[in-house]
Formats: C-alpha cells, structure tokens, sequence
C-alpha cells in the first residue's frame, strides 16, 4: 500500500503542490498536516506511524518533510525501516529503498550511503536559504527599506479580518481576559497584546 504524507510547516502554506504530486504517484492514502518540522509528535505523522504495516510504502514529495534537519530526518527514516516500510521520495528518485530490495546487503549499504548524502544536502540548502533570507533583510534595514511582515488585524483590515479586529477591540473595551480573546476569535495571544497596546496608545 502506498501511502502518502504532505506537510507544511505554517497555517499561512498551502498543502496543494504536495497533494497532487502524492496523488499523481498512486498513494492510497494521504496524511497531512500544518506542523513544525520541529515538533516529533505531529499528530498526523504519529497517525501515519501507527497505521503503516510491514511491507507497505510511505511517499514524500522532499526529505524536508520528514524532519528540520539531518538528524531528526535519520530517525523518522530508520524508525520506518525498522518496521520494514519502505520509503519514496519524489523529488529525489534514488532514495527508493523498493528498488534496493533484491540487492539484500549491497542495497542496504548503498541506501545508507545516499540517504546520508541526501539528508545533508537538504539540511545545507535549507541553510543557505535561511542565510540568503538574512541577509536580505540585514541589507534591507541597512537602506530603510525593510518594513517587516505586514500586520493582519489592523483598523484598516478588509473583509474577516477587519471583523476579527473589530471583535477584539470590543472584547478588550468590555475587559474580557487576553486567553479568552485569543481562544473565542482564533487569533494568537501575541496578536491580542499588540491590538490591546495599540488601543492604549495616545492618538496623535
């Protein structure tokens, strides 16, 4: 049985590329999940973990998706391959460990080998991505042109999210408590204390 996993690591990214290149590779069946990379108990991940059977194949679109970095990526890798589930990444073809399988010993090695090389090299451009965006910004600040991620839920906020704004000043106006705003409209905590201190400030 081919099964699928797709994952993203924010609520803001979209699962769809990762979707329909799964669906295009005949999965059966598809988990999938906005979570950290980070975070070893993604509930879908943990879902996919309990239901793979001996003998049955797990489908990344990117050895990414596994974990943030080469390590974390080597212990959900040879978790699988313990339970004698094979493992296919789309995006890098060798990493195929259902073609290896009538190598026995040889195979083995040489998908240890590779898988080693992979994983590093996803953790490296990961890196130098995450450097380029740095400095990027650095250079950006440097000249005054850098105004960071724009705000959300402000006074001048269009459509639901002027909605959610609106709510919030009116439960802060009646001293609702910041978890209760944050819980009952779906916004984080940070972003109620920020329209709370908004709202304290002095208008100009």
């Amino acid at each position: 049985m081919l099964i699928g996993y797709a994952r993203v690591s924010s609520q803001g990214q979209n699962l769809a590329r990762q979707e329909e290149s799964l669906v295009l590779a005949g999965c059966d069946k598809i988990f999938k999940e906005k979570a950290s990379g980070g975070d070893f108990n993604r509930p879908q991940w943990q879902a996919l973990c309990r239901f793979v059977r001996e003998g049955d194949c797990v489908v990344v679109h990117d050895l990414s998706r596994f974990g943030r970095n080469a390590e974390q990526i080597k212990v959900e890798w040879e978790s699988l391959i313990e339970k004698k589930v094979d493992v296919c990444v789309l995006n890098m073809p060798i990493l195929n460990t259902q073609q290896y399988k009538d190598m026995h010993g040889v195979g083995k090695l040489m998908i240890t080998i590779v898988f080693e090389l992979m994983s590093w090299l996803a953790e490296e451009e990961r890196n130098r991505i995450r450097v380029a965006q740095q400095e990027g910004i650095n250079k950006a600040k440097k000249e005054g042109k850098y105004k960071g991620k724009p705000k959300k839920y402000t006074n001048t906020s269009t459509g639901q999210d002027k909605l959610i704004y609106e709510k919030v000043i009116q439960m802060i106006k009646n001293n609702q408590s910041i978890n209760h705003i944050a819980k009952t409209t779906g916004i984080s905590r940070p972003t109620v204390y920020r329209i709370k201190n908004e709202l304290l400030l002095p208008h100009s």
